[in-house]
């Protein structure tokens, strides 16, 4: 596996190793780990992830009052945030974030990938009027050939997204190349980029497909 210290990882993508990140990615890894338990996971991890996405968020004093005493405190300054989710695995990322960020507007896209050209084809998009004016974080739990993320990223860039961040459970060399040379403006997060792709699009040794184990199908 790659980490963070690789001298082959772009500036823009960051590991997230915090160790409860870890621990629970472990757990969700494993084949024995049951749908509900997965999804808990998915839900608590997503959450950790958020506050590392939204540490650099602009703040600004504003007057308040205590019950002792008035005083100036901090309070994020701007429009809030935005988190966009890649269907329909994305949802599972986007829930926890949203615990922890409960006023954040929400978006959804959604692409498949064409079976003769292989080009992903947008086929749902429902954005706030605003997105211009907010931060937009686009999640999907797996960062595989990249080609959907980068699509995805295209498309918000077209609705006048100008402030993006994308953020992943796992990503694949692979994936992590196509994104960053698509828009190597894009801060990337990730909580670990695996060893490889496999010949069906795969990330090795991964966890399955997210969607499948968040939802119980197959």
């Amino acid at each position: 596996m790659t980490d963070a210290s690789s001298p082959t990882l772009p500036d823009s993508v960051t590991v997230i190793r915090h160790p409860l990140v870890q621990h629970k990615l472990t757990l969700m890894r494993q084949k024995q780990t049951s749908t509900g338990e997965f999804r808990r996971l998915a839900r608590e991890i997503s959450l950790l992830m958020a506050y590392e996405l939204t540490r650099d968020l602009p703040l600004e004093d504003v007057a308040i009052e205590t019950p002792l005493e008035p005083m100036q405190a901090p309070r994020l300054a701007g429009k809030k945030l935005c988190i966009v989710s890649i269907l329909r695995a994305g949802d599972g990322i986007m829930e926890g974030m949203l615990d922890l960020v409960p006023s954040a507007r929400v978006g959804h896209i959604g692409l498949y990938r064409d079976p003769e050209t292989l080009v992903p084809v947008e086929y749902y998009l429902k954005l706030p009027d605003d997105v211009s004016e907010r931060l937009v974080i686009v999640v999907d739990p797996m960062l595989a050939t990249g080609h959907s993320a980068a699509a995805a990223l295209s498309r918000l860039k077209q609705a006048g997204a100008g402030q993006l961040r994308f953020a992943c459970l796992l990503a694949a060399p692979q994936g992590v190349s196509v994104l960053t040379e698509a828009h190597p403006d894009v801060p990337v997060f990730t909580c670990s980029i695996d060893r490889e792709l496999d010949s069906h699009a795969y990330i090795r040794p991964g966890l399955g497909d997210a969607g499948d184990r968040l939802y119980g199908t197959k």
